[in-house]
């Protein structure tokens, strides 16, 4: 375990970040926690805890792939002798056994860049939101397109296609992915416990925030790979139903009125907007066997096509910033630390 090292990312974690720091500092691994301009401490605590600090410059645009390029930067000169590296968000805790497990992982496939596994949510009967998030990071295993945050991966492939992109604030990890199979390289994912997330999502507005980051980022992911690329379908979905199912209503309304009358027009628009209930009751089918009761699969429909609207909001505001020339932004859904306080 010579050739491995933890980069852990954070801003504003608080306690968070102590239960994540806690599951690697002390045990004979290099530590290195990269800071985006917190305010609650972070830095002292990851630093009494043991852990290398880099703190990124406030002026700059702070995402999470500058800051894991930070750490790249400083494990480079510090620790050259280092392999592999375990991503870790500071939001997140590290299965006890999973470094070691990601780590045999590499011996047998030469041509494996990263290695991640199964992601839960710390807290998934809190709210609804948080059991949504604990069921999206439920992914099939073996050969994907793309992992997560936490994941460990091959310093020589990453080096190999220049490190994160900067200029991606959201989706970062499956852009980097993509050009990483771009080269040949695969990514894998394993049936072993990774990390415990903790989203710490109560409200509905978090929620539709986050829904907002995703299309954001798949936005600018896909307009980065074109239609082939990975988001390229994600991004398609959502203009689909939240642009084109009120555009279709609204057609066969008018077009029912216009054969038929009032009656018709009702009964067409009717009809057409069934299809929303339909499409949540067929998500609902597909995900039965993940979320292991029927209310959870409902839920499960619901908000994933519910989600297409703050999706495609998230893909307005993207276009808008680069029509306008402004830099990729960061979309925040957790509660400032001045916020919870006040």
């Amino acid at each position: 375990m010579k050739d491995v090292a933890v980069i852990a990312i954070g801003r504003n974690e608080g306690q968070r970040l102590r239960r994540c720091l806690e599951t690697v500092c002390g045990r004979g691994l290099p530590v290195i926690y990269v800071d985006s301009d917190s305010i609650d401490g972070s830095v002292e605590l990851a630093r009494s805890l043991g852990a290398d600090i880099v703190q990124l410059d406030a002026s700059l645009p702070l995402c999470a792939a500058l800051a894991r390029n930070a750490g790249l930067e400083r494990l480079s000169g510090a620790n050259p002798q280092t392999r592999f590296i375990q991503f870790v968000d500071g939001d997140c805790e590290i299965a006890d056994g999973w470094i070691d497990r990601a780590r045999a992982q590499f011996e047998d496939r030469p041509d494996v860049a990263v290695v991640c596994g199964r992601r839960r949510e710390r807290r998934p009967d809190a709210s609804i939101y948080n059991r949504l998030a604990d069921l999206e990071w439920n992914t099939p295993i073996g050969e994907v397109q793309s992992c997560g945050g936490d994941a460990m991966m091959r310093v020589e492939a990453i080096v190999a296609v220049g490190g994160f992109d900067p200029s991606v604030i959201a989706g970062e990890e499956p852009e980097l992915c993509q050009r990483l199979r771009g080269k040949g390289w695969k990514i894998l994912r394993i049936d072993a416990p990774m990390t415990t997330h903790d989203a710490a999502m109560t409200r509905f507005g978090q929620w539709w925030r986050r829904a907002v980051r995703g299309g954001y980022g798949a936005m600018d992911v896909a307009t980065r790979f074109g239609s082939e690329g990975l988001f390229a379908s994600q991004v398609r979905s959502a203009r689909i139903w939240a642009a084109g199912w009120p555009v279709m209503v609204v057609a066969a309304a008018l077009t029912g009125g216009s054969l038929g009358g009032m009656v018709w027009a009702i009964l067409a628009g009717a009809l057409t907007g069934m299809i929303v209930p339909a499409q949540i009751l067929r998500l609902a089918l597909q995900s039965r066997h993940r979320t292991g009761s029927t209310s959870d699969a409902l839920a499960y429909g619901a908000f994933t096509l519910l989600g297409k609207w703050p999706s495609l909001m998230g893909q307005i505001r993207y276009a808008r910033d680069r029509a306008s020339g402004k830099a990729a932004r960061t979309i925040e859904y957790k509660p400032h630390p001045a916020a919870q306080s006040s």
